[in-house]
């Protein structure tokens, strides 16, 4: 509090008065309020304020204030602090960018490994069928929508049964057995 008022360490203590000189013409009423309510409410408060310094610098400052209570349960005095949020970025800010950012990589992420078992799919359907590239997508989302399933789990289903770890559900291989020739073999 000393260096906020510009005072040398074991000078004049500093004083609510000279505190509510400091602040920015638009916030007096607010702390004034509020130091108020805790003398004579017994209310703690905590805001967000801003003060000009005495070497004439603009800050922002979080005042939180506790009433002390004596023995007979009325305030006797008001104890506090003052935290300097001038160089603090606003609240979220850089947090939520962060974990944006992070849900984007995650997502990208998924769609980069779907998009890979959606290609292997559409090669085994393009090879089963003799068919080019758009038809065969075209096939993987016929079967996506007419078994309630996704793309990529489709996609997944038939790379997995393709390289034999995996049977095809039923489903899926009823449709599939349409789209091939009887002569070829489904797993």
């Amino acid at each position: 509090m000393f260096t906020l008022h510009g005072l040398a360490p074991g000078s004049a203590a500093p004083t609510t008065d000279a505190l509510l000189r400091l602040q920015h013409p638009d916030d007096r009423e607010r702390v004034l309020a509020a130091l108020t309510g805790a003398c004579t409410g017994g209310q703690p408060f905590a805001l967000r304020t801003r003060l000009t310094l005495p070497d004439g610098a603009p800050r922002e400052f979080l005042l939180v204030g506790e009433p002390c209570l004596d023995a007979g349960g009325a305030v006797s005095g008001v104890e506090g602090m003052c935290l300097d949020l001038t160089d603090c970025p606003p609240p979220g800010t850089h947090l939520d960018e962060v974990v944006a950012l992070r849900n984007e990589v995650e997502q990208l992420r998924a769609a980069m490994a779907s998009r890979a078992a959606i290609e292997q799919a559409k090669g085994i359907l393009m090879l089963l069928t003799s068919c080019r590239d758009k038809v065969a997508f075209d096939l993987l989302t016929h079967i996506s929508s007419h078994t309630h399933r996704k793309v990529r789990d489709v996609a997944q289903a038939i790379t997995e049964s393709a390289s034999g770890h995996t049977r095809l559900p039923d489903d899926v291989r009823a449709i599939l057995r349409d789209a091939c020739p009887p002569e070829q073999s489904l797993r």
